[in-house]
């Protein structure tokens, strides 16, 4: 059972929907209890990162998260993969959850702000679990002006928005999507049941 973690800033339906729709059981829920008890951990997000982690925070639910991850898979999407950083300077400096290294920051590009729709993944690590059956250039769904500077070991998946953004980072049992799986057609379900198939 995957638990969607539900903190009042996250876009819980679109990505329920997905998992319904891919059969992979899921629970919307903020109780400590369920995410103890869950197989894998999602981390949805909109909004703004000063906000997010002031609802996440106010959960009580973090210590837990970071006890989790530990032993089992987690993936956070949009400002929920933002999150797994170290800090964002989204309106304000303001500290994540710190569970991969790197700092959350404005879209430096010519290009129009918001980074939005439809956008090519290059595959930096195409071995990645969540990349199987993924191929180069397939195109996911995105919405955001704010990205994450990270190592490129973290990357797994980038785009070219007149800056290389990464898509899709990983440490460890944590992933993070920048783009919305769940609102990227056949590649995003991919990508979601390839998450499921993390789940021992």
């Amino acid at each position: 059972m995957i638990a969607i973690i539900d903190y009042g800033a996250g876009n819980l339906f679109s990505v329920k929907n997905a998992l319904e729709y891919i059969q992979l059981p899921y629970l919307i829920t903020n109780q400590a209890e369920d995410l103890q008890q869950a197989d894998a951990l999602i981390l949805p997000g909109v909004g703004a990162f000063p906000y997010a982690m002031k609802m996440l925070n106010q959960t009580g639910l973090v210590d837990v998260i970071l006890e989790q991850v530990k032993n089992k898979p987690l993936l956070g999407i949009c400002l929920g993969m933002q999150m797994l950083f170290e800090e964002s300077h989204e309106f304000e400096c303001c500290r994540g959850l710190g569970l991969i290294s790197g700092t959350v920051d404005g879209i430096q590009t010519s290009y129009k702000i918001p980074h939005m729709g439809w956008n090519q993944l290059h595959l930096s690590q195409p071995e990645n679990p969540l990349l199987h059956g993924i191929s180069e250039q397939d195109c996911v769904y995105f919405v955001h002006s704010y990205m994450a500077y990270t190592d490129n070991n973290n990357v797994a998946a980038c785009c070219d928005y007149g800056i290389t953004i990464p898509a899709l980072v990983n440490r460890g049992n944590v992933y993070g999507a920048q783009f919305h799986p769940e609102k990227s057609g056949e590649v995003g379900l991919q990508i979601l049941r390839n998450f499921g198939g993390l789940i021992k």
